[in-house]
């Protein structure tokens, strides 16, 4: 298999795996009609900590296995990728806070709240986009140029996979 359909075919396993993850974490949001709202919030924020846990080591799984690294660049490649999930983590933290109180003013949604989460959406965009830039030459001192780019390609295509995913279960807002 050619190196470009095995990155496809692991992109489109990635997204099903993903997939039907989401699909798990909306079920406790459907329990919470019969639950009470605090066991449902700590039910739903548990799965949702999981999933993205789950989520993270698929994308790690998936970039090792498109990656081709040598010995040495996996020595030196691993820890900086490690440090920029980290602080990727904290950034997709705000997302999926945003996310959350959507879900939990979804039914009272004010055109004040709908603006504030908008901004926070794209502020969110704008700080993975610096973040991608801060660690661009990062990634160049232990990577060739090539791999580089391949690395950013993956991981561009990965959360791209999971925002879609992702805001696919949003239901939009309603006017």
């Amino acid at each position: 298999m050619t190196a470009p359909h095995r990155i496809a075919g692991t992109l489109m396993v990635f997204s099903t795996l993903i997939g039907s993850s989401l699909v798990y974490a909306q079920t406790p949001a459907t329990q919470a009609s019969t639950q009470s709202q605090a066991q449902a919030q700590g039910s739903t924020d548990q799965d949702i900590e999981l999933l993205r846990k789950d989520i993270r080591s698929q994308k790690k799984q998936m970039i090792a296995a498109n990656m081709n690294l040598t010995d040495k660049e996996a020595e030196q490649f691993w820890p900086v990728y490690d440090q920029y999930t980290s602080e990727l983590i904290k950034i997709n933290d705000k997302k999926y806070a945003s996310i959350k109180q959507f879900a939990q003013s979804y039914d009272t949604l004010t055109d004040q709240q709908a603006v504030d989460l908008t901004r926070q959406s794209i502020e969110v965009d704008q700080s993975v986009a610096q973040l991608r830039q801060k660690y661009f030459p990062i990634f160049q001192k232990v990577l060739s140029g090539k791999k580089t780019a391949l690395f950013f390609q993956l991981d561009r295509r990965l959360v791209m996979i999971i925002d879609m995913q992702l805001s696919s279960a949003v239901p939009l807002v309603q006017p």
